[in-house]
């Protein structure tokens, strides 16, 4: 079966490069308030991101966000709410309820035992990189809302929980949680993702609950960037924050666009009209030649192993789970973005 516009490809990994900090803040989930749609659309006349599978009983495909729920639940459609309800199995691309998913991930990230950081960086990317760190602890009591704050949940704690233990983590996982340590995210802390809520949702429930990868599945592409690569993702991570931190420069597209094309059903800007995965897109048409050709390698093995390779392995499980449970409907929430 073929998955429209590339509905069985997950977003890209920051959300579980995080899981291990943000599971434990789930007790304190401020709400925010959802982005409008700026067509001010009724909530049941918005395009829905589900897919039926037909067959008796039928079974779905439903992509998600990987952003607050609170930012999105209102405005999906009633559809999609139903078929999640009637479904017997709910599966995601993860096992976000499971510990071993916690610890596996927590070891996929980690250098090899008795390395860190300062062993392996240029030194003057590690010291870039934990100037940039002590700016962000710094500067996070400030990035806290009222809300988290009356809940419980303290910038030291949070920035502990999110990069405690960066100095151990292989550079490319580095890259991925500086270019999450921002004050939009940070802002967001405390709330479950949208995948995570309905993996919350399907247990209360008692839903039978599954996953169609593993951890290693998910982590060991990421790992499999070679080094030279890795140090140019990594410095060019930090060239944009530096940027942002002297005002230089200003992201074009935000998670808060978003959440406002996904909240409008828009799937159309989401997939086509820009890059909503939350590895940084490092093709940048000022690079020297030599950059540029790094640049668009790190693109093209992205794209192979986290995009095409998984959508056939997904696809090939998905198919596998309907054929063997033919009396069984499912509920597939897999990310949608391209």
């Amino acid at each position: 079966m073929v998955c429209p516009g590339g509905m069985c490809r997950p977003l890209l990994l920051l959300l579980l490069l995080l899981l291990q900090g943000s599971l434990l803040l789930l007790a304190t989930a401020p709400h925010g308030r959802a982005a409008a749609c700026p067509l001010r659309r009724k909530q049941n006349e918005l395009n829905s991101f589900l897919w039926t599978i037909k067959r008796d009983p039928p079974s779905y495909f439903f992509g998600t966000i990987h952003v607050p729920y609170t930012r999105v639940w209102d405005f999906i459609p009633e559809n999609s709410k139903k078929a999640f309800h009637q479904s017997h199995i709910v599966y995601f691309e993860l096992d976000l309820t499971d510990p071993y998913t916690i610890s596996a991930l927590t070891s996929c990230q980690l250098l090899p035992q008795g390395k860190n950081l300062q062993d392996v960086l240029p030194r003057d990317i590690y010291r870039r990189l934990k100037r940039h760190l002590e700016y962000v602890k710094l500067m996070m009591p400030s990035w806290m809302t009222p809300d988290q704050r009356g809940k419980g949940l303290y910038a030291d704690y949070l920035f502990n929980a999110i990069a405690g233990n960066w100095e151990q983590k292989r550079p490319v996982w580095v890259m991925l949680m500086v270019n999450a340590l921002t004050e939009v995210d940070i802002k967001s802390r405390g709330v479950p993702v949208l995948d995570l809520f309905l993996a919350q949702e399907a247990e209360r429930l008692r839903k039978q609950t599954g996953a169609v990868e593993k951890v290693e599945e998910q982590c060991h592409p990421l790992n499999g960037l070679n080094f030279s690569q890795v140090v140019f993702a990594l410095n060019q991570t930090l060239l944009q924050q530096e940027s942002l931190r002297a005002g230089s420069f200003q992201i074009p597209y935000t998670t808060e666009d978003l959440i406002k094309h996904y909240n409008c059903g828009d799937l159309s800007s989401i997939i086509f009209n820009h890059d909503t995965s939350q590895v940084p897109n490092f093709i940048n048409a000022t690079l020297p030649a030599h950059e540029r050709i790094t640049a668009q390698e790190i693109d093209s093995y992205f794209r192979q192993e986290l995009i095409y390779k998984r959508n056939e392995r997904m696809g090939r499980r998905v198919k596998d789970l309907l054929e063997e449970h033919p009396d069984k409907s499912f509920f597939f929430a897999f990310g949608a973005g391209m």
